[in-house]
């Protein structure tokens, strides 16, 4: 019984208000005008057709309209970067020639790896992996180690990353930086 007068309590102030699309408040306004100094073309009768009726559509509709033209003129995702990035580049062949010279971008992330260590060193490696990793207490650590080779972390800029490979190398551990 409370349970009912609740949801009637909860639905009653709901039941008076309409929920109004944002589509529907956008088609009863004035259309937007163009900004000045944009430069809009005049467009033949048939294309200003279209392009109204476009305006009017909703965002669904206009999603479903892409997606239509995507598969109507088969367009995918990839042609469609590979034909921003043409857009853009010098005339000939010296875009391609500058892109061969680009050196490629530097590594900002690392995965580092435990890959082994020394026997009468293993102590110490687990000391040292229970300091670097804080969640870990020390028999988490000692499972750790002795899985090597096991990831240490994923994504770790370089500084940290070759600060944790000579802590460990000092200690007697082979790691690795990826």
């Amino acid at each position: 019984m409370f349970r009912l007068s609740l949801v009637r309590s909860v639905a009653r102030p709901l039941s008076g208000r309409r929920l109004v699309h944002a589509s529907a408040i956008r088609r009863s306004a004035e259309p937007i005008p163009a900004p000045e100094g944009s430069g809009a073309v005049e467009a033949s009768p048939k294309i200003a057709s279209i392009v109204d009726s476009v305006a009017g559509l909703t965002l669904l509709e206009t999603s479903q309209l892409v997606a239509a033209l995507k598969t109507k003129f088969n367009i995918t995702e990839a042609v469609q970067v590979v034909a921003g990035a043409g857009a853009g580049a010098p005339a000939g062949g010296a875009g391609a020639a500058a892109a061969a010279e680009e050196k490629p971008a530097e590594k900002t992330e690392f995965k580092v790896t435990l890959k082994s260590f020394k026997a009468e060193q293993k102590a110490k490696v687990i000391r040292e992996i229970k300091g670097l990793l804080p969640d870990m207490n020390l028999v988490a650590a000692k499972k750790f180690v002795e899985s090597a080779p096991k990831v240490i972390n994923d994504t770790m800029p370089k500084a940290d990353a070759e600060k944790i490979k000579k802590a460990l190398e000092a200690v007697g551990a082979e790691v690795t930086l990826e």
